[in-house]
């Protein structure tokens, strides 16, 4: 009972976790939601335009400076056919006089081409370079203020922590390798294949048509690897996103992963989906493999083709070698360069399935939007709030009804306590105040005005909220009290500490407010975190003050100087508070108690015990029954009746009963001083890995890796021996006695 009242006072309760989906049966359904929309995600990918949708001016200009430069560049490598085989012509047919004077006249148009190559390079990489980067910034930050801007169900039903990280890390590297450089290098070799076969046509379309049989092959192993490229790249993501997941739970959470043995699970399931993500990746290697190796064999196969037949060419119909070299060299190099771009077209295929992903997001605009300009802005709240008729389930668990036709008024400068067991609804109140949620039916009225049609960003400022465990970023304790204010003043701060009951221990700490917390405010105690969390939500001075089991989490002496500061911030404020120890809530003004969705009961303390069978007073029974703490015995023999009734029901005596007031003040724990840097000799040399350590780590693939590097040497030899083939070749054509090439080709 204890555990799920404390995850209710974080909105995780089980009236919460059925919109979360954090109870088991939720859980399952979600997840199969979710596992669902993964699958529907892996099979979509945005048009190859729309990669581009968030270039801004100086983008597209960049775009077509690199554009240009890398049709240009592409067209060097047909072009150098061209003079290859004029350098063919010059070897084959000049006399030992003139053959030096032939080829040097020549070999000056490699030298212009290689400049003009070189400068087009240079502008086609660096323009691509720049601009993928300006894009993919952008979409960063695009997709971050998507994100933040979504409303509470989008996480419940859609998006995880860990997928958040993936998309932000991994995807948007994908689209940005897909808009950046390879753009400019899949022009390129576009540019190449095509201005090839142009050249090779414009030389001599006869053996140039023959060639071509070999381009619908090529087009079709790369059209069937990239479609299963694409597939297994998404699926990848997907469970690395999982995983990702999974590390951000755990480690966010290791002391309580600690302290239950859960490592090695933790381990266990991390490691089952990083398996399914390396299958996926190693059949996507497999298939990319497959699909090379057929390119370059269909490539091999069509140049013996072209050599026989650009033998019977020169016999037959008065072509010269140099002319069947140029354009059996431009349709390789052409085909070739279709080769080469199957890893353009790989990362294509992964950028368009990454940016349909991360494009919806985007584009994605949610029901409750916290950066809409429009709405009401009131000009002199009072705080008034009140739920009239509200209906309300959640929107990951619409089948399990929250509220069904619930009501509550909270007066002015009042204080209102909601109670009742776990699960019924109380910490749903607060997240429909904050508008985290809207209901179904019904209404929430500040001071009259619907809060739907309210500006969200400027209530959301006129409310303040403590929760049970208070999240304190890694930052110092100044910063995070201005995540309350923005441009607060440091008197503004100071004056925000000393009205939480902070000033003592912050005094203390090395470098005052300046020092910093730790990871999720590791550095300090439980007091003193909940102590810097209402610092930073008393610090705008909220109209409203909602307190979410602020205090159920600490110790006697922590809860003692924490409602001590809550007694000073909730003086002139319209204060809600959702109780779990009914001993706090005691000389609230009114008493609201919630079972299963529906106000029971309402009134004061005193009110409600006069009702011995009544819904509050079997509440209190059953707490001092279950733990003796919760039943504070009145001091000096006085009855309980009469000790409240001196203290009377205002709210500016609220928790009087432990206010301790002749007691002294408790001990604050001081942090150990923590260094905002790591000190490092700025003389040391970074150290390096040995390479040998990496080698260790790939002990288990020993077997595959050598097996790998041995073909990988063979393919690498491929290439050498295809040039003795290209000599070969020559020396067929320009050596040999016409009677000899007629017995070389005859068929």
């Amino acid at each position: 009972m204890r555990k799920q009242e404390e995850k209710e006072a974080n909105g995780t309760s089980k009236d919460t976790s059925a919109g979360t989906g954090t109870s088991s049966d939720g859980k399952t359904d979600i997840n199969k939601e979710k596992r669902k929309k993964t699958e529907e995600l892996e099979k979509k990918k945005v048009p190859l335009y729309k990669l581009f949708t968030f270039a801004d001016a100086f983008d597209v200009g960049m775009m077509v400076v690199g554009a240009v430069a890398a049709m240009a560049n592409g067209m060097a490598q047909p072009m150098m056919t061209f003079i290859f085989g004029d350098v063919i012509n010059a070897f084959g047919s000049g006399t030992d006089q003139n053959v030096l004077h032939r080829v040097t006249k020549v070999i000056l148009n490699f030298v212009y081409l290689g400049i003009a190559s070189g400068v087009a390079s240079l502008l086609s990489v660096t323009c691509w370079t720049i601009t993928g980067e300006r894009q993919a910034a952008r979409i960063r930050e695009l997709y971050l203020k998507s994100i933040l801007r979504q409303d509470m169900a989008f996480f419940d039903k859609e998006m995880t922590t860990g997928q958040v990280i993936e998309r932000m890390s991994g995807d948007t590297l994908l689209v940005q390798d897909s808009i950046g450089e390879k753009i400019g290098k899949g022009l390129q070799l576009t540019t190449t294949f095509f201005g090839g076969f142009i050249v090779a046509f414009v030389r001599g379309w006869l053996l140039a048509l023959v060639m071509l049989s070999c381009i619908p092959l090529i087009a079709l192993a790369g059209a069937v690897v990239s479609r299963i490229v694409s597939t297994l790249s998404t699926r990848a993501q997907t469970k690395y996103s999982e995983a990702g997941n999974v590390a951000v739970q755990t480690i966010g959470s290791i002391r309580t992963v600690a302290s239950f043995n859960g490592e090695i699970r933790a381990v266990t399931i991390y490691d089952q989906l990083i398996h399914k993500a390396y299958k996926s990746y190693v059949r996507e290697g497999t298939a990319t493999g497959l699909g090379m190796g057929l390119v370059f064999m269909i490539l091999f196969c069509t140049y013996g083709l072209a050599v026989w037949y650009g033998s019977k060419l020169i016999l037959n119909k008065g072509y010269n070698g140099g002319i069947i070299i140029n354009i059996q060299m431009a349709v390789i190099i052409g085909a070739m360069s279709l080769g080469q771009a199957s890893s353009c077209i790989t990362a294509f295929a992964e950028g368009q399935a990454a940016a349909y992903r991360i494009f919806e997001a985007i584009k994605r605009k949610p029901d409750i939007d916290v950066l809409d300009t429009a709405g009401v802005v009131l000009k002199d709240m009072k705080g008034n709030v009140e739920l009239k008729d509200v209906y309300f389930s959640y929107p990951a668990r619409p089948d399990h009804i929250i509220f069904n036709g619930f009501s509550l008024n909270v007066s002015s400068g009042t204080t209102v306590a909601i109670v009742g067991e776990s699960g019924s609804g109380k910490s749903t109140v607060i997240n429909l105040i904050e508008r985290f949620y809207d209901p179904q039916s019904g209404q929430v009225l500040i001071d009259g005005v619907d809060l739907k049609t309210m500006k969200l960003g400027w209530i959301r400022s006129k409310i303040g909220l403590v929760s049970q465990e208070p999240l304190l970023f890694a930052t110092t304790i100044k910063e995070n009290i201005t995540y309350g204010k923005e441009d607060a003043t440091v008197e503004e701060i100071k004056r925000a500490i000393e009205l939480a009951n902070a000033a003592k221990f912050v005094d203390k700490l090395p470098n005052g407010i300046d020092t910093m917390v730790g990871e999720r405010g590791i550095q300090l105690s439980g007091g003193q975190k909940q102590r810097i969390a209402i610092a930073r939500a008393i610090i705008k001075n909220p109209k409203i003050l909602l307190l979410d089991e602020a205090t159920s989490a600490l110790d006697l002496e922590s809860e003692r100087v924490v409602q001590e500061a809550l007694n000073r911030i909730m003086l002139e404020r319209t204060t809600i508070i959702v109780a779990h120890r009914l001993s706090t809530v005691r000389n609230a003004d009114t008493i609201a108690v919630i079972h299963q969705g529906k106000l029971v009961e309402q009134g004061s303390h005193l009110e409600l015990i006069e009702n011995i069978d009544g819904p509050y007073s079997q509440l209190i029974n059953l707490q001092a029954m279950h733990q003796d703490k919760y039943a504070l015995p009145p001091p000096d023999g006085g009855s309980e009746r009469e000790i409240i009734s001196s203290r009377g029901n205002s709210s500016r005596h609220l928790f009087n009963a432990f206010a301790m007031t002749h007691a002294q003040d408790c001990p604050d724990i001081t942090v150990t001083k923590e260094t905002d840097g790591i000190d490092q000799d700025p003389n040391s040399v970074k150290k390096k890995v040995p390479m040998r350590r990496l080698f260790a780590l790939n002990k288990p693939e020993a077997l595959i890796l050598l097996f790998g590097s041995i073909t990988a040497t063979v393919h690498g030899i491929i290439f050498p021996v295809f040039s003795i083939i290209i000599s070969s070749s020559i020396k067929v054509y320009f050596v040999i006695k016409i009677n000899t090439l007629n017995s070389l080709i005859k068929v």
